[in-house]
Formats: C-alpha cells, sequence, structure tokens
C-alpha cells in the first residue's frame, strides 16, 4: 500500500496531518476528561500499559467516554424501540402513565452485542421467583 508521501510527493497532506494531530494532543493537556487520568492508568496498567505521557492518559480516557456514550445511545434506542411495541400492544390507560423509559439488563446487551461485546447474565440476577433456590428443588 501506498504511503501518504507517495500519494503526494509535496509531503504536505503528512505535515497538515501530524500539525493536527500535535495540536489536539497538546489540547488533551488543557481538557478534563469525565473518567479520571486515576482510573485510566488503573485499568492500563493491569492491562500490563505504562505510560508516564497524560495526553496518552487522557485520549484513552476521552476514546472511552465516547464508546460509553454510544453504547448508551444505542441501549436508549433500544429501549425505546421496545417499550413503543408494548404501548402498540396496550393502548389502554397505561400508555398516558408510562411515559418513563426503563433501561434493562437486555437493552444494554443487545446495544454492546452491536460493538462486538456479549453479555451473559449471572444466575443471581432475580429472573424468576427460582432465581437462587438450590438447583435441585428448581421447577422450572
Amino acid at each position: 500500500m501506498p504511503s501518504c508521501d507517495a500519494m503526494n510527493p509535496s509531503g504536505e497532506t503528512r505535515h497538515d496531518d501530524d500539525s493536527a494531530l500535535s495540536e489536539f494532543l497538546s489540547s488533551l493537556m488543557d481538557y478534563t476528561p469525565t473518567i479520571p487520568d486515576e482510573l485510566v492508568e488503573h485499568y492500563l496498567g493491569k492491562s500490563g500499559f505504562q505510560c508516564p505521557d497524560v495526553r496518552l492518559i487522557r485520549l484513552v480516557a476521552v476514546a472511552t467516554q465516547k464508546f460509553i456514550a454510544e453504547v448508551a445511545g444505542d441501549a436508549l434506542q433500544q429501549c425505546k424501540a421496545r417499550q413503543s411495541s408494548v404501548v402498540k400492544d396496550k393502548r389502554d390507560k397505561q400508555q398516558k402513565q408510562d411515559k418513563r423509559l426503563i433501561l434493562t439488563m437486555d437493552d444494554l446487551s443487545k446495544a454492546l452485542r452491536e460493538y462486538g461485546v456479549n453479555m451473559k447474565r449471572q444466575e443471581y440476577f432475580a429472573d424468576s421467583p427460582s432465581t437462587g433456590m438450590d438447583p435441585a428443588s428448581r421447577e422450572e
């Protein structure tokens, strides 16, 4: 695959990209992300990554924040779609009463699945009355 320099012999595009990247990285020094630097450093350290550069830590924080926002937005859309289908089935009094959105693990799970993250429910979630009972006494 040809490099950027091969496509543009003057190297102008690469210089513009480098200066834009440098400007962006320097702007991270003034930015306080929602996810604290210490939390990002902790999880990066747990995965074996050590970096003294605060700009890189904040870049990971911004990317994480963006990912969480996208997943939350997709989960909200799943929730709205699910609740609108319930409202169509029950157009009685409940339509006026239930205007709150209730985000469920199913909504979150479907949203995460779009990003390649598969969630499995743990047995301790109380989805049925028999949850938490001795497996031999369950009637499912």
